[in-house]
């Protein structure tokens, strides 16, 4: 599976932004998708998911301004930013966990990122 990361950009606190996360390869072994972020020397944090049968889940500081979403049609995930703060400035990641079957049908579970997008938030 790979995927590719874009949407980011600079936008003033209380714009908006929304990031698009195109899968391809072996689509059919994706069980769910999620969005990174990493700021300046901070360490790389979940900030959304949403799962195969479309379930989401958020991290505190972005429920109510953030949304997941997916679109079968075009394999990609998105995420729609709203409201955003200078905190909210980081690069963001999405990532990929897959479920497959070897030949002799054990299961082979993995993940994928894909590359950084940066979001800039002025005050």
């Amino acid at each position: 599976v790979q995927l590719q990361a874009s949407g980011g950009g600079l936008v003033q606190a209380g714009g908006s932004l929304r990031l698009s996360c195109v899968a391809s390869g072996n689509i059919r072994s994706i069980t769910s998708t999620e969005w990174h972020r990493q700021a300046p020397g901070k360490e790389r944090k979940l900030v959304a998911d949403i799962n195969r049968g479309g379930s989401t889940s958020y991290e505190d500081s972005v429920k109510g301004r953030f949304t997941i979403s997916r679109d079968n049609a075009k394999n990609t995930v998105y995420l729609q930013m709203y409201g955003l703060k200078p905190e909210d400035t980081a690069v963001y990641y999405c990532r990929a966990h897959t479920l497959s079957y070897t030949s002799s049908g054990e299961p082979e579970v993995a993940a994928y990122w894909g590359q950084g997008t940066q979001v800039t938030v002025s005050s």
